[in-house]
């Protein structure tokens, strides 16, 4: 996983059981219900989102992407945050999905 941090690479290095196993954990939650994949990886945007982490929300983008997420539905989703976690902390996940967008092929805009 070249797309990685470099501190959560080291911490791969330096603790594989301990990743291996959040991996896992990762994979059964991701598969332990009915929603489809793109919309999976929706919803971890959107907890991304609320809760104004900006790694998590650059590694969701780029989940979304490869599971085929259209970025209008990822803008959307930091749309649909406004009034629920305010204008700024949306403004600024939506900064983040378009630094994390424009990483994975080039300018994109707000």
């Amino acid at each position: 996983m070249s797309s990685l941090p470099e501190s959560v690479s080291k911490f791969r290095e330096r603790y594989p059981r301990i990743w291996h196993a959040f991996e896992q954990l990762g994979a059964e939650c991701h598969e332990a219900g009915p929603l489809d994949e793109k919309t999976r990886r929706l919803v971890k945007l959107a907890l991304a989102v609320a809760h104004r982490h900006e790694g998590a929300v650059h590694s969701a983008v780029r989940n979304a992407l490869a599971s085929g997420v259209s970025p209008d539905a990822m803008r959307h989703t930091a749309l649909l945050a406004v009034t629920t976690i305010g204008w700024p902390a949306a403004f600024a996940a939506l900064t983040w999905i378009e630094e994390a967008l424009e990483s994975q092929s080039g300018p994109t805009g707000v």
